[in-house]
């Protein structure tokens, strides 16, 4: 079968596609045929060896997959062959035609939505949802203002938001971008690549701040944000695309506001419950239509160094995957 394999670490260029071993699946395990994979940050850090959770060299990118069942290891219940699915495969092997996946870690794809959109469903919802919900208290009628909410991680949280019932203020770096949080429900939006990100949060709040601050980027934007934070506001940690800040903790004292961490990954392995309930959260309102993730582009498995390369330079817009059969849809 075909793949994109990282045969050493450096940039999304370095990255070849070539034939590979077919998987096999292994007992408690499933082959999927790869319809969609999702394209992420910490794919993009991992192939230049950056992120926290390693990989060695040869190995194929990609952990988040949707597509259907074609074969099934010993011991498998509760899933067929043909069955439409999204799944995880850890850290590595997404960007494949086929991969191995855990059963536990397969779920049916919800009713109505594709591929596509059910890819990743964890990685940037889960995130979103974990953040808010539990770590960030949003409430209802509160202000939320998030920062990079063009992309997939930020574009959920403005979704996730309107969902709770906050006034979202979604803050990106194109009138492109922008244009499209609107489509997907900000109130208001903020371009901080010619606007000041704390004035004008200010200005669109009466001079309160925001009570919650979703922040995917960091570097420059993280001060300013904390800067527009409101008197016991939630300061969310969420990523760091533009880079990590150094933040001037008076200011978390004058103003009486938190700074907290979001980190999926280790939410789930150290609360296991917590993040089993937030997925069976999140795929009752997939099934139910009330999240509509957006897909601006699918990318072929020889394009797949091109999709990293668009997250990386901060091009892509929403989710964007690796689509090994073409144009398919669920």
């Amino acid at each position: 079968m075909r793949a994109v394999v990282c045969k050493k670490f450096g940039p999304p260029e370095n990255l070849v596609v070539e034939n590979v071993a077919e998987p096999v699946a292994g007992p408690g395990q499933v082959v999927i045929d790869v319809h969609a994979a999702a394209v992420t940050f910490p794919d993009a850090l991992m192939i230049e060896d950056k992120y926290q959770f390693k990989a060695k060299p040869p190995f194929i990118p990609g952990g988040e997959v949707a597509g259907v069942v074609s074969a099934l290891g010993d011991g498998v219940e509760g899933l067929a062959v043909g069955d439409a699915v999204s799944g995880s495969a850890g850290i590595t092997g997404g960007f494949a035609e086929r991969v191995a996946v855990g059963a536990a870690a397969c779920r049916p794809l919800p009713k109505g939505m594709g591929f596509a959109e059910a890819t990743g469903l964890l990685y940037s919802y889960g995130t979103g949802y974990y953040g808010l919900k539990h770590r960030g208290n949003l409430q209802a009628g509160e202000t939320l203002l998030v920062l990079g909410a063009g992309g997939n991680v930020g574009l959920a949280a403005v979704e996730l938001g309107k969902l709770l019932g906050a006034r979202v203020i979604a803050a990106a770096s194109s009138p492109e971008k922008l244009a499209l949080c609107r489509e997907r429900g900000a109130d208001e939006t903020i371009d901080y690549s010619r606007e000041s990100l704390k004035d004008r949060t200010k200005a669109l709040t009466e001079g309160r701040g925001a009570d919650v601050v979703y922040d995917v980027i960091g570097g420059e934007y993280a001060e300013a944000a904390l800067r527009a934070t409101a008197w016991n506001g939630r300061f969310l940690v969420i990523g760091f695309t533009a880079g990590i800040p150094k933040l001037p903790l008076n200011l978390v004292l004058l103003k009486g506001c938190q700074i907290v961490g979001v980190f999926l990954g280790g939410m789930a392995m150290n609360e296991p419950e917590t993040r089993k309930s937030i997925e069976r959260e999140l795929l009752e309102l997939g099934a139910s239509g009330r999240l509509q993730p957006y897909v601006s582009r699918r990318y072929s498995l020889d394009e797949a160094p091109q999709a990293l390369r668009d997250l990386i330079d901060r091009r892509a817009l929403g989710k964007v995957v690796v689509a090994p059969r073409g144009q398919t849809a669920h």
